[in-house]
């Protein structure tokens, strides 16, 4: 079963920074997932909400701050907000870059192209036209769809968008989206899964993966 760690290991480091991510790899799960805004300046910022205020010290939409400004910003335990380039160095493990600002679509597929980093990362997005987008600019990168309460039509809204994959909440998931999912050829992974009866029901779905805050669940996952 696939293991994906959720904003780094955000259960037990503060989501988003380099110390999640390399606490992640270094607790073994498979995949790193981040999220990805652009600052006022263009750059590729490493945060999950809009505005700074619930992760760091400050408050606004990062959209209104600079890079330069932003990294005066702490994060958690005096962590800094990092971007997408920082993140490519600091790990080697496989990433999924999450589009959360719709015009970081363009700016991560450019940093993909430059970088060569088609192997190694997947874009997913709940939003499909930034998925789209993504596909117009490099055809052959793997993408998935997220989905929360729509989940019941993630399987064939993948299917159009030519996904790979669907990253779905846990409790909107049933037999039925996997069933729908794995004849098109998709795959399902489910967040967030973060204890031992969220496990379970993942097993329980034949899921493919799944998304979690926490390093134990990775371990946990490994079993037989």
């Amino acid at each position: 079963m696939l293991t994906v760690g959720h904003r780094g290991v955000m259960g037990v480091e503060p989501e988003n920074t380099l110390r999640s991510f390399v606490r992640a790899e270094r607790e073994g799960l498979d995949v790193l997932e981040l999220d990805l805004h652009l600052s006022k300046d263009g750059e590729l910022v490493v945060m999950h909400d809009a505005d700074v205020a619930r992760t760091t010290d400050g408050s606004g939409l990062i959209g209104d701050f600079t890079l330069a400004e932003l990294r005066e910003l702490d994060a958690g335990e005096g962590e800094r907000v990092p971007v997408f380039d920082e993140v490519v160095d600091a790990v080697s493990s496989p990433l999924q870059a999450e589009i959360k600002d719709r015009a970081a679509a363009q700016v991560l597929a450019r940093t993909i192209q430059e970088r060569g980093l088609h192997e190694r990362v997947t874009v997913i997005s709940f939003h499909a036209d930034a998925l789209r987008e993504t596909r117009e600019h490099l055809p052959g990168i793997p993408l998935v769809l997220v989905a929360g309460r729509s989940t019941p039509t993630a399987p064939e809204r993948a299917a159009e968008l030519g996904a790979e994959m669907i990253s779905v909440e846990l409790r909107h998931a049933d037999a039925d989206v996997v069933r729908r999912a794995h004849a098109r050829g998709i795959k399902v992974i489910s967040w967030t899964v973060n204890t031992d009866e969220d496990l379970a029901r993942a097993r329980e779905l034949e899921l493919d993966g799944v998304v979690t805050d926490m390093p134990t669940i990775s371990r946990a996952a490994a079993l037989p």
